[in-house]
């Protein structure tokens, strides 16, 4: 079957993956990465010549293959999901990628998750190219150890989101606006992370691209385990009508940190000036293998407190609207970006994020141009009018038929 010039859909994605779980070899391999899309197996592999990074052979080697060049995000962000509702299975996931020692019961339907080395999005296309021909590497020495073993198994390689996402150009400009709607909607591929107390929400957090860099060499990419597969403890949040702290911890995210815990400390206050409470993001604190302490003040996050806070950029960069301020050594061997937040820690309703409050201050950039240069231009036509009025006529004329007209120098 082509499938190529449509997004399979969640439903038919389900339809598709049917065989795997009525074959008598249950074993399956989900290798599962950020960002893919086709279009970076001809660039990458052409664009580079002999530093080809895809030298893996699996798909061809493969007695049967199925290849789908578009998959909708929210298909590939449930797949999970959808692959332990269609079977028994005895699901591991394998972060450190070693498996020497992995027992696989053939017996027992077996569900293998290797979460790949991300590609994140601010590193070079150099930089790109070795992570992808590292992640082949990966897949084959996974591969290759199973078949030694005489396992049968079969592999799905996908991601979260598409790393080239292609813009809709049938649309007229009169519809931009619902475009812009529609595009805003596709890009939320996984819900938000919610920590409740009993049967209520009381935080909400989520995020696009949640990615660290410590020492600014080791990048930690914890998007997938937030999100997607919630591989993170909360159990650490707390939560109340005056003070609200997520914690994240996670175990092992990178090769050489056993542990790391995130918290977003968050105050409700009563701020007379406006006569209402307003809810603030003020410390984030990083805590790395339990022993490591940094902390960091916040500036421009703040929201009226029946709201959400929504902010397109946030992190250690001084060119983001909101920015992460190291208050202490350590805070300064972490670099943070954080893209599309928006978390909420009050206030929450059907367990779902309130109005939002946007980063972004009433004056911004392009209209402190425009105000600058009205001013210019009016101080310009100000100084013209001015001139114009200090011009003065003469009070006698020179008449031709008469003696010529002499004007005193006092005069």
């Amino acid at each position: 079957a082509v499938h190529e010039g449509q997004v399979v859909s969640a439903q038919e994605l389900k339809v598709l993956l049917q065989p795997l779980f009525t074959q008598n070899s249950r074993n399956l391999i989900l290798f599962l990465q950020d960002r893919l899309s086709i279009d970076d197996f001809t660039y990458f592999s052409e664009s580079y010549g002999n530093k080809n990074p895809f030298q893996n052979e699996i798909l061809q080697s493969s007695p049967s293959s199925l290849v789908l060049p578009a998959v909708d995000c929210k298909a590939t962000s449930y797949l999970l999901s959808v692959l332990q509702e269609s079977g028994d299975w005895k699901l591991t996931n394998l972060t450190n990628l070693n498996i020497s020692h992995l027992e696989v019961n053939a017996s027992h339907p077996n569900l293998l998750v290797v979460q790949l080395q991300p590609l994140s999005s601010d590193l070079k296309e150099i930089s790109t190219l070795e992570a992808i021909a590292e992640n082949d590497k990966i897949i084959g020495r996974v591969t290759m150890d199973l078949q030694e073993r005489g396992i049968h198994f079969s592999v799905i390689y996908t991601a979260v989101r598409p790393s080239r996402i292609s813009r809709r150009t049938d649309v007229v400009a009169g519809l931009r606006r619902q475009l812009m709607a529609a595009e805003e909607e596709d890009s939320l591929s996984y819900p938000p992370l919610n920590v409740t107390t009993g049967n209520y929400t009381c935080i909400l957090f989520y995020a696009s691209n949640f990615t660290l860099k410590a020492n600014r060499s080791v990048l930690i990419d914890l998007t997938n385990a937030t999100f997607f597969t919630q591989n993170v403890d909360i159990s650490a949040s707390e939560c109340s009508d005056s003070n609200t702290t997520l914690s994240l911890k996670y175990t092992n995210p990178v090769k050489g940190i056993s542990s790391l815990e995130i918290r977003f400390l968050m105050t409700n206050r009563l701020y007379e000036v406006s006569a209402r409470n307003w809810s603030t993001l003020g410390l984030v604190e990083i805590v790395q293998d339990g022993e490591k302490f940094a902390k960091f003040n916040i500036s421009g996050i703040s929201a009226p407190a029946e709201y959400s806070f929504h902010c397109q950029l946030v992190g250690t960069s001084n060119l983001y609207p909101a920015r992460l301020v190291p208050s202490n050594d350590e805070a300064k061997n972490w670099d943070v970006f954080i893209s599309k937040l928006q978390i909420q820690g009050f206030n929450i309703i059907n367990n779902q994020f309130s109005y939002a409050s946007d980063c972004t201050g009433f004056f911004t950039p392009g209209i402190w141009m425009g105000l600058v240069t009205s001013i210019i231009l009016l101080w310009i036509l100000t100084y013209g009018i001015h001139m114009i009025m200090q011009l003065t006529t003469n009070s006698r004329f020179d008449d031709p038929k008469g003696p010529s007209l002499s004007v005193p120098q006092t005069e």
